[in-house]
């Protein structure tokens, strides 16, 4: 009944056929089931909200059964396992529902949307940090965002590689921000101290450091430098943008079409 040794915490690392069946609604439980009205949608949307309370690790076929008031042996007539269900919970939270999203008329906001979505995402499900995604099993939501993503970046005129490469820097770009902004949280919650005290605690030896003459571009750095005020995420998706913008600009050129972004 489970899925097997696969890792849990990377994604596709299940029975892949049996996600797949669930993911495109080929295995929903028999309406006889073990718990009158209990659906797979609800399974998925229970292991959301307590992944996105405790954390991923605190999701388990135990701890699940016991939210949906279930037997624990009667939760898998719904999902093979947790790598299965893994698969369900990354389709809903990072795909998108049925029906047509509007594209933006200018491609500089579907970048621009795209990553503040993936940012926002991160923020709302922080525990897909943790998940391991280089092989993804693709359901409708995720088929769902990618479509999207690619008819929002259609005027750029790149080739497909290219464009898929723009999802791809956009989307990395994000990971970024959101690690580090999720984590110093993380830290501060963990080890019951501030960002403030932790730096404080530096203060004397980094000053030293910094006389010693070691270290001269350091100490020539602004005091505000690593100010929480300065706003990384909007100065390099404008740098991506920018970069996005050469790249169109050359392609226009070597088509013999009009220069520059529009």
């Amino acid at each position: 009944m489970t899925s097997g040794a696969g890792d849990t915490t990377t994604s596709g690392s299940g029975d892949i056929r049996r996600s797949l069946e669930l993911l495109w609604g080929g295995g929903e439980p028999p309406s006889r089931g073990p718990k009158r009205g209990l659906t797979l949608d609800a399974v998925v949307t229970a292991a959301i909200e307590l992944a996105d309370a405790e954390g991923f690790d605190a999701v388990s076929m135990r701890r699940l059964s016991t939210r949906l008031n279930i037997g624990t042996m009667s939760l898998y007539r719904y999902v093979p396992g947790k790598a299965e269900l893994l698969d369900l919970m990354l389709d809903r939270v990072q795909g998108l529902p049925p029906g047509t999203p509007e594209t933006p008329d200018d491609w500089r906001d579907g970048v621009e949307a795209l990553a503040r979505g993936h940012l926002a995402l991160y923020r709302r499900h922080p525990w897909l940090l943790k998940v391991n995604q280089s092989r993804s099993v693709l359901g409708p939501g995720a088929l769902r965002a990618l479509e999207a993503a690619l008819a929002a970046l259609r005027g750029m005129g790149l080739g497909d590689e290219e464009t898929l490469s723009v999802i791809i820097a956009v989307q990395a770009f994000t990971l970024g921000i959101a690690r580090m902004e999720i984590q110093a949280t993380e830290a501060a919650r963990e080890t019951g101290v501030s960002d403030e005290e932790f730096w404080n605690r530096q203060e004397p030896v980094l000053s030293r450091a910094m006389g010693s003459g070691e270290f001269p571009m350091m100490a020539e750095l602004s005091e505000d430098t690593f100010s929480k005020e300065f706003d990384h995420f909007g100065f390099g998706l404008r740098a991506l943008v920018r970069g996005f913008e050469a790249r169109v600009a050359e392609v226009r050129a070597e088509r013999g079409g009009p220069g520059g972004g529009g």
